[in-house]
């Protein structure tokens, strides 16, 4: 389960819109993978069997989806985004709950125009980057390096807020076609390999000297971030979660405005019909996809401990 749970994860990191974390509160593994990380050396085999599947999952997720995710939602947009919109409404009930924590005060209402307006606004910002621009396609010397330590660390600390998507982060600074044309590279390289063509080999070296600092500066971001992120949980929990109620409906506003308002502009009316029951449907499928993953908290606490 934590493996398909990581696989959607994955999924949400390679979307421009999606945010890998608001994906992982859907699953119900958000509070527990900050947990694990900020206290992995109090118990490293515990953490290790929460942590590691949910890895696996991401990258299998990041793999597959580097192609096929990305070629739904270029054929398919309506229905790709109307499935990922009704994912993330299903959050809604889990924020819900975290907010009524604490009584409400009018004041509170600023919190959740505050994410709404955050999201909206770096959405706006990596609206102008393009997702097929390969800004280092080999790294010729120590401020590629650099460059790919930053990409790492800016977009995987600021993903790590819940709403936050990572690939905009990345088009932002205009590495998202460097990250993804070197994960697409390992992909094509397998298939080379399991052809028996020797190529492949140049490819995935290739590859892996662009993901590797990449990854070492998500790995510094990630755990900088998780530290902050778990002191304002334990301590702001349900204000937290009021920002992120802002966060979900700029989330929403904004796969509906980018995936699946425009195609309707180019249909021919006569398809109109077919593809809002299709869309209605697949959105309610995404519904009914977060809240089955989504385990109240006091069953993934259970959980955590027995690992």
């Amino acid at each position: 389960m934590n493996i398909i749970k990581g696989f959607l994860i994955g999924i949400a990191l390679v979307v421009p819109g999606l945010s890998g974390s608001i994906f992982a509160v859907v699953v119900g593994v958000y509070e527990p993978l900050l947990a694990s990380i900020n206290h992995f050396r109090s118990n490293p085999r515990q953490n290790l069997r929460l942590l590691v599947p949910i890895a696996i999952g991401v990258v299998i997720g990041i793999l597959a989806s580097t192609k096929l995710v990305l070629y739904l939602t270029e054929i398919y947009p309506i229905l790709a985004y109307a499935f990922f919109t009704g994912l993330v409404l299903g959050v809604i009930p889990f924020v819900w709950k975290k907010m009524r924590q604490i009584p409400f005060k009018p004041v509170y209402v600023l919190l959740p125009l505050a994410g709404f307006s955050i999201i909206w606004l770096l959405a706006q910002l990596g609206e102008s980057a393009s997702t097929a621009t390969v800004a280092i396609r080999q790294v010729n010397g120590f401020p590629d390096i650099a460059m790919l330590l930053f990409a790492g660390l800016f977009s995987v600390s600021l993903m790590a807020i819940p709403g936050i998507s990572g690939s905009i982060m990345l088009m932002v600074i205009n590495q998202y076609g460097t990250v993804y044309h070197a994960v697409s590279q390992l992909t094509d390289a397998a298939g080379l390999l399991l052809r028996g063509d020797n190529a492949g080999w140049g490819m995935i070296s290739q590859g892996l000297l662009i993901l590797l600092p990449f990854m070492i500066g998500a790995a510094i971001g990630l755990v900088l971030i998780a530290k902050l992120m778990e002191w304002l949980l334990k301590h702001f929990p349900a204000q937290v979660y009021f920002a992120v109620l802002g966060v979900v409906a700029a989330a929403i506003v904004i796969l509906l405005d980018t995936g699946v308002l425009p195609p309707f502009a180019t249909l021919p009316t006569n398809q109109w019909l077919i593809q809002i029951i299709l869309a209605i449907v697949l959105t309610i499928l995404g519904i009914l996809s977060a809240l089955f993953f989504d385990k109240p908290e006091e069953k993934v606490a259970e959980d955590v401990e027995t690992m």
